[in-house]
């Protein structure tokens, strides 16, 4: 049997995010990046994210932020495009709920960008009258069967 070298196990490692609570410097976009909407995740570091410009890319996450910073489908992040393939996109940032909500009051995302939903905007626009779905019996009905 080897000898444990290292420093600890898997317990160790997941005790380190307490520098999380603390504010940090809110980061704009610069050139050749772009504010971006996670629509869903797919698996292997990688997601589909609708970004702000219109258009729909793969992102990687980047290995930083692989298993440390977890990412859902809503969230807003900010990519890096790449120059050579337009389709897809590396994972920056990703926003806290309270900075997203800054972006948006800076006009830095659109106003129909919905921030604080697990779906992003337009994927849920056919629900709009589906309150009413019920049926209604008579007492007639009842005694029939």
């Amino acid at each position: 049997m080897p000898k444990n070298k290292g420093k600890g196990g898997k317990n160790r490692k997941r005790g380190k995010n307490e520098a999380d609570d603390e504010k940090r410097e809110l980061v704009f976009k610069e050139d050749g990046q772009e504010y971006a909407q996670v629509l869903r995740m797919l698996g292997n570091g990688r997601c589909e994210a609708m970004c702000i410009d219109g258009t729909k890319r793969l992102c990687h996450i980047r290995g930083k932020m692989h298993k440390k910073v977890w990412i859902a489908a809503g969230d807003i992040i900010l990519v890096g495009l790449r120059d050579y393939q337009d389709d897809k996109a590396d994972v920056i940032l990703k926003y806290m709920p309270d900075e997203a909500r800054l972006l948006k009051a800076y006009g830095e995302l659109p106003e129909n960008t919905r921030l604080n939903e697990g779906i992003a905007a337009g994927l849920d626009e056919e629900d709009d009258g589906a309150g009413d779905d019920y049926i209604e019996f008579e007492d007639e009905d009842i005694d029939k069967i």
